[in-house]
């Protein structure tokens, strides 16, 4: 077995000192001369040095990682999201660590805590499942930045990133009105995260009145919707995310129905999936992939300067126009 190279025999190939080489290989070269920088860094790939992480971490008091919860990895909206959230990190040499709740509080709860106890730098939360109070006792106490969005509101003490749902919501209902539609739907979870609420919020401005079918957001709860839409009076459904919106077209098809001929519908959020189904859905878009960067900007900004004030951002959404919405008839 090849025996592992010491930090020692890069200090007696460069010929500086130990600690210059911990210095300028954590990441303060800036503190030294381009030639004795260029020194270490040409002693350490011939020697094929790899410094040990556990060492770097006690130098540097620095994991470089980063936890970032989510309620439902098979979600195409969460998996925009964290390509956002890791192309800032991946830039910036710092590592992800994945945790799909799954909606539940005790996963949420044991990863907080799992993730704490292997020096995480910090961690995006995008699930809702979870308390501000559980977050302030495991995170704050810790002295651990995190970031809420999306589906979590901030109630003060720490960073806060989402989209105008509100103006989603009117835009969806605006489209629908436009279109001559006056008996709606609206599919969704009775216990809905708040963002959704301030969805529903403004989707109620312009229909006060709507058919509201409890269902999760989910395919299957798409599907299981048709069975209540289709013996209503309804022409137009809302689906407050794009899922429920192609498990309905799904089912909707299946019974013999045609989109937007017998039923219009708009999603929510522009899922990749949404323009590769036909017809192609008509949707609220949501800037998924800016909404991952950003929170990766926002978090690692915190790490940087805890001190920095409280940062709350709001990205404005479009109605994306396609084909599964037409004129009543």
């Amino acid at each position: 077995m090849k025996k592992k190279v010491t930090i020692k025999e890069v200090a007696a190939t460069s010929g500086v000192s130990i600690a210059t080489v911990s210095q300028i290989l954590n990441g303060n070269a800036e503190k030294f001369s381009p030639k004795t920088v260029e020194k270490v860094m040409n002693a350490k790939n011939s020697l094929d040095y790899q410094p040990d992480y556990f060492a770097q971490r006690m130098v540097m008091k620095k994991s470089k990682t980063i936890g970032v919860m989510i309620p439902d990895i098979t979600n195409p909206f969460f998996s925009l999201l964290l390509k956002g959230i890791e192309k800032v990190v991946y830039g910036q040499k710092y590592i992800v660590i994945l945790c799909d709740a799954d909606f539940s509080v005790q996963k949420e709860s044991e990863y907080l805590q799992e993730l704490i106890r292997r020096g995480v730098d910090g961690f995006i939360i995008a699930s809702s499942t979870v308390s501000n109070q559980t977050l302030k006792e495991q995170l704050t106490k810790n002295q651990v930045p995190y970031i809420v969005l999306d589906q979590k509101k901030s109630e003060g003490g720490s960073d806060e990133l989402s989209t105008d749902d509100f103006t989603g919501g009117v835009l969806a209902a605006n489209h629908l009105r436009e279109l001559g539609h006056e008996k709606v739907a609206l599919i969704g979870p009775q216990d809905a995260p708040s963002n959704i609420q301030t969805r529903i919020e403004g989707f109620k401005t312009v229909y006060p009145e709507f058919l509201f079918v409890n269902q999760p957001l989910t395919r299957e709860g798409g599907k299981q919707a048709a069975e209540q839409i289709i013996p209503s009076e309804v022409s137009a459904i809302f689906a407050l995310n794009d899922e429920i919106a192609l498990g309905l077209m799904y089912q909707l098809k299946h019974l013999g129905k045609v989109i937007p001929d017998d039923y219009s519908i708009v999603g929510y959020d522009n899922s990749p999936m949404s323009e590769y189904v036909t017809p192609t859905l008509t949707t609220v878009s949501q800037p998924i992939f800016e909404l991952g960067q950003i929170a990766a900007e926002l978090l690692l900004e915190r790490i940087r300067d805890p001190k920095q004030a409280w940062a709350r951002k709001v990205l404005p959404v479009e109605l994306i126009k396609r084909n599964t919405t037409a004129h009543l008839k």
